[in-house]
């Protein structure tokens, strides 16, 4: 070796002890959903790409739920960094923050491609963060479904009429005061008992998720009819919730990678969940009696969404916020989307008024 190339070998040693080493996280991360049901699929998902993408930074040690904490106490453990990150949807915690069911779903409303319009350019994702912020936590969005499949029943259900002194399962605040003005009644209860509330006829009729999701539910064994479109969530987030110092601590080319990790999920979950709903469709159209609700009740239900939305948005500033910048996101979008009809990304719906939702914001 010259002299010239020993130096160079030296200089080279020296910047190697120099560099700084990038620091190895290790992280747990649980969920609220049990592996009997599919939608731990989108939360699996995002842990194998997250992993392949981080390489040596950081590795991520997946639990099913209820294997470290009850689903209930998910939000809290991730707050207390008893874990490093917890999957859910954001609707489970709307007893904390309004703001949380309409970062969840929507009545009537949003369908998936516009919570994915929404999130990704309208400014949707400042809402997750400065919601799920206020308990110190970030949040990554990477699963959407589009319409819940409806309600479940053992009597045909076509009309409003229908819906009177129904007594269904159904999920949210602005669902069940829907449900209400329709004559029918909210019974809350975990997605885990829908099915024997089913069977023993504490409920006259349910839902929980996708019509692939019910079905693995094994709702179809114990009902005969199933009403369509599911109105009272018009689609539906999942994601992430990760301890702020957890993600603090994560240099910025990983935190940019578990981004890019999380819409790549974001959209895959989107054409899993419709292959996967259309699958199960099939299997539902052969067991029970599947129907479609008439165009004029779906108009009725519209206008008393657009009621309960204006409502909830004057109850609550940080749910109206998050509520007209989804209204200013249909009337922005909805001249191009018409004008591309039939060939568009889905229907202008009909929504509560941008005036009404801003009034309530400024408190007016």
């Amino acid at each position: 070796m010259t002299i010239r190339s020993k130096a160079l070998a030296a200089t080279a040693m020296t910047l190697t002890l120099a560099a700084p080493v990038a620091a190895q996280e290790s992280w747990t991360m649980t969920t609220t959903w049990p592996s009997s049901l599919e939608l731990i699929e989108f939360d699996r998902h995002f842990v194998e790409l997250a992993n392949q993408l981080t390489g040596d930074a950081l590795t991520i040690e997946f639990f099913e739920g209820g294997s470290l904490v009850p689903a209930g106490e998910v939000f809290g453990a991730v707050q207390s960094g008893t874990v490093q990150a917890g999957a859910d949807w954001p609707g489970y915690w709307a007893g904390r923050d309004a703001a949380f069911t309409p970062l969840a779903t929507t009545p009537a409303l949003f369908n998936a491609v516009d919570y994915v319009n929404w999130i990704q350019q309208w400014g949707g994702r400042e809402f997750y963060d400065q919601t799920y912020g206020e308990y110190g936590m970030v949040y990554l969005p990477y699963g959407v479904t589009n319409n819940e499949s409806g309600f479940h029943t053992n009597k045909s259900m076509t009309t409003l009429e229908d819906l009177q002194g129904m007594r269904l399962r159904v999920s949210g605040n602005e669902q069940g005061r829907i449900l209400e003005r329709l004559g029918g009644s909210q019974v809350s209860m975990a997605g885990g008992e829908v099915y024997q509330a089913l069977e023993r006829g504490v409920i006259d009729g349910g839902e929980f998720s996708t019509p692939n999701v019910d079905y693995s539910a094994g709702f179809q064994q114990v009902t005969t009819h199933w009403s369509t479109p599911g109105w009272h969530q018009s689609a539906s987030v999942f994601g992430v919730s990760i301890n702020q110092a957890a993600w603090d601590a994560l240099d910025e080319d990983t935190q940019e990678k578990l981004r890019i990790a999380a819409d790549a999920t974001m959209l895959w979950s989107l054409a899993f969940t419709e292959k996967r709903a259309t699958e199960a469709y099939a299997k539902w159209d052969e067991e029970v009696t599947v129907e479609r609700y008439t165009d004029e009740a779906l108009a009725e239900v519209q206008n008393i969404a657009n009621e309960v939305i204006v409502e909830v948005s004057c109850e609550s500033p940080s749910a109206g916020a998050v509520y007209l910048s989804m209204a200013e996101y249909l009337d922005n979008y909805a001249q191009w989307r018409e004008a591309s009809a039939p060939y568009n990304l889905g229907r202008s719906p009909d929504g509560p008024s941008v005036e009404e939702l801003q009034a309530c914001v400024d408190g007016s």
